[in-house]
């Protein structure tokens, strides 16, 4: 693949000061992140095991008191002084 960028002045400093064409030190970059981002790529999850996480976020929902028909400030700070 080739693509072509305009490399800014700074990277451009970088990669000589590291004794690099500007072309090699951004290929090295992109090289870093795709390792990088292959290390931590989870596996995707099965749809029973997504299942499974949904129902456990439910578990509790039947113990969440119903909100009221409206929603007035005196109800959103009646717990506190």
């Amino acid at each position: 693949m080739e693509i072509t960028v305009n490399i800014p002045e700074g990277l451009v400093a970088q990669a000589e000061a590291r004794g690099l064409q500007p072309e090699a030190y951004v290929q090295q970059i992109l090289e870093q992140q795709a390792r990088a981002r292959q290390v931590d790529a989870r596996p995707l999850r099965t749809p029973d095991e997504i299942r499974a996480w949904l129902e456990s976020l439910a578990q509790f929902s039947d113990k969440i008191p119903p909100l009221p028909e409206t929603i007035s400030r005196e109800w959103i700070y009646q717990d506190h002084d």
